[in-house]
């Protein structure tokens, strides 16, 4: 998978659900402006490069700063660790844990552990979450 630079958007449809996606760089430089996209969300999707034990702890900052943002107040998250299929990649209770995320108590949270690159826990995901009713989606890699 290939970092996303600046941002993307995109409009994915499956069966009566149409999902308008932002995609949004996790780069340093790009997150002052995550805020921006947060109006008129209905879940944020956190991907955290799980295999990168190095940047875990920013990327939990980040999301904490995040969910804090008024406009995001009750909106479900669902966090994604990816590479799942490295040696040494966090899975789901060490995620929980690195992140933080049992703190969170003002909203739906769900944590998987996936891998972009094999498809490996990607199709429950889609089964899980196809049959919420979500429009707009801002999905953050960091």
């Amino acid at each position: 998978m290939i970092p996303t630079v600046g941002f993307n958007m995109r409009k994915i449809t499956k069966g009566n659900v149409t999902i308008k996606v932002w995609d949004i760089g996790g780069q340093p430089r790009f997150r002052s402006m995550w805020e921006r996209y947060c109006r008129g969300v209905n879940a944020v999707v956190y991907m955290v490069d799980a295999a990168d034990l190095e940047k875990v702890e920013a990327s939990k900052n980040e999301l904490h700063s995040l969910i804090d943002k008024p406009q995001l107040h009750g909106i479900p998250v669902l966090v994604l660790g990816n590479k799942r299929d490295l040696p040494g990649a966090l899975d789901e209770k060490q995620l929980i844990e690195k992140l933080n995320l049992s703190a969170i108590q003002d909203r739906e949270i769900c944590c998987y552990s996936i891998s972009c690159k094999e498809k490996d826990n990607i199709g429950k995901l889609l089964f899980s979450y196809s049959i919420i009713n979500v429009y707009f989606v801002l999905w953050i890699r960091c």
